[in-house]
């Protein structure tokens, strides 16, 4: 016997035919709302999450806004498109209505400002029988003109970005980041999850607690730290560092792939029990062989100092 919980809201018991109508009798006291049965195994299933209610805010814009979007629990996304208007839609979810009554949201256009937020007015989770208990969430999904300044805050869930140009100011305390053909500002924090950005420009401020890193694009400043992950980046053609990049994870692998051209005074230490693999040609260079710990030296005609460190792991520095 055991607990199938592959869906949100579901929860569903698997139980052998052996223990089959001991678990029957049990559920059908219970009030279960419905038994499936399939050949070796029972499905018990009991389905949570009945209620969703969609909220929809919308303001004329025609400048450059910031969007400024908070939520108690759930994703947020944010997606530019052509039109001049901000579009949020917020999903409230819950057991049923008295729950989603516990979600206001507030929205709010003050000068180029524009805010939108979900609050919870109530215990946050409720008991539903067999020792498991639901809580409201509220998922928010904008749409944005290209050019909009963001400011994004989660406090349970991911987050994805797509195709927005300027400042992007993204947390959540548990929730991986997800970005994609942006450029301007971006600072992208998670306390629990996974970051990756595909072809993005501009500033980065990459953090997460715990979890991997994963980059491609043409960054001009570039800092990304873990905590506990590995960092896998892949600079394009173009990139050029306006200032000294860091990259750091406490514990984990770093691989970094520089094109063809690519100029920095790189500075790479794994750690006491690490080691650095390059196929990178450096001038004064100390180090850079397997059997040598630290590798540094100018890349092409040097320049800003790209540090990488790893507290625990291999540092790999390839070429193309």
């Amino acid at each position: 016997m055991g607990w199938n919980l592959s869906r949100p809201g579901i929860v569903s018991l698997i139980v052998s035919p052996r223990l089959r109508p001991a678990v029957r009798a049990t559920a059908m006291s219970a009030g279960l709302i419905a038994i499936t049965m399939a050949a070796p195994a029972c499905v018990v299933t009991v389905d949570n999450d009945g209620q969703i209610e969609r909220v929809e805010k919308r303001f004329n814009v025609d400048k450059t806004v910031e969007l400024r979007l908070t939520t108690f629990d759930g994703a947020i996304e944010v997606r530019s498109w052509d039109r001049p208007e901000v579009l949020v839609q917020i999903d409230k979810r819950g057991p049923d209505k008295d729950a989603l009554g516990t979600i206001d949201v507030v929205a709010e256009q003050k000068a180029d400002v524009i805010q939108v937020e979900a609050r919870h007015t109530a215990t946050r989770t409720r008991f539903v029988g067999l020792g498991f208990f639901v809580s409201a969430s509220a998922k928010m999904i904008a749409s944005v003109p290209r050019n909009t300044n963001l400011v994004i805050r989660t406090e349970d869930g991911s987050i994805v970005l797509e195709r927005v140009a300027g400042k992007a100011d993204l947390h959540t305390k548990d929730g991986s980041i997800r970005a994609s053909e942006t450029s301007g500002e971006l600072v992208a924090e998670t306390g629990d999850g996974s970051l990756q950005l595909d072809d993005v420009s501009g500033r980065l401020e990459l953090r997460t607690g715990d979890g991997s890193i994963r980059l491609s694009g043409t960054p001009s400043s570039l800092k990304a730290r873990s905590g506990d992950g590995s960092i896998a980046l892949r600079i394009q053609n173009g990139a050029m560092m306006d200032d000294d990049w860091t990259i750091v994870t406490a514990d984990g692998s770093i691989s970094l792939a520089l094109p063809d051209g690519f100029a920095a005074q790189i500075d790479a230490d794994p750690g006491s029990d690490g080691k650095v693999r390059s196929d990178l040609t450096l001038s004064n260079t100390a180090g850079g062989t397997r059997d040598k710990r630290t590798f540094t030296g100018a890349l092409g005609q040097g320049g800003h100092r790209l540090s990488i460190r790893t507290g625990d792991g291999t540092i790999r520095l390839t070429g193309y």
